[in-house]
């Protein structure tokens, strides 16, 4: 039945992809160059600023924002599988590794970038990176009730 509690958490997996995908991920203000110049990071680009806002240069960032709607749409998937619970989790337990993934992206083409530039600081990483880890919780919770109506229909099978 869609109505369940773990329905709930997967669907907010599918807002925090589509907030990830919309929302800035990082935001580096200031360089060493001296120069004022701003680098930010969003699910399909990485965008370099001059002091005055005008685009320096650009470079596709596409693989996060894949990996960002594929987290999304194997959430979406998993609603409509609560007929079969183990299918259920096991598409859960690879939406996990998705989102793992995509920290994980974030984390080094943000870290590439703060190399590239010599960055004193990291810069900040913005609403749309912090929406990734909200999913990652709301999954491990939506997993966590998946398996507490299992254990329940076992346990009901077992006393007839």
């Amino acid at each position: 039945m869609i109505q369940r509690v773990q329905t709930i958490f997967l669907f907010l997996v599918v807002i925090a992809m589509g907030v990830t995908i919309g929302m800035p991920l990082w935001e580096q203000l200031q360089t060493n160059s001296g120069t004022g110049d701003s680098w930010n990071l969003t699910a399909f680009a990485l965008n370099n600023f001059d002091a005055s806002g005008e685009l320096i240069q650009s470079s596709s960032k596409w693989y996060i924002g894949t990996l960002a709607a594929f987290a999304g749409l194997l959430a979406l998937i998993s609603i409509f599988q609560y007929a079969n619970r183990g299918r259920q989790m096991l598409i859960n337990m690879m939406n996990s590794l998705v989102m793992v993934g995509l920290v994980v992206a974030v984390f080094l083409t943000t870290n590439g970038i703060n190399t590239a530039i010599n960055a004193q600081e990291a810069g900040t990483y913005q609403i749309g990176f912090w929406t990734i880890l909200v999913a990652m919780v709301a999954n491990m919770l939506a997993n966590r009730f998946i398996r507490k109506d299992e254990a329940l229909v076992r346990s009901v099978d077992r006393i007839r």
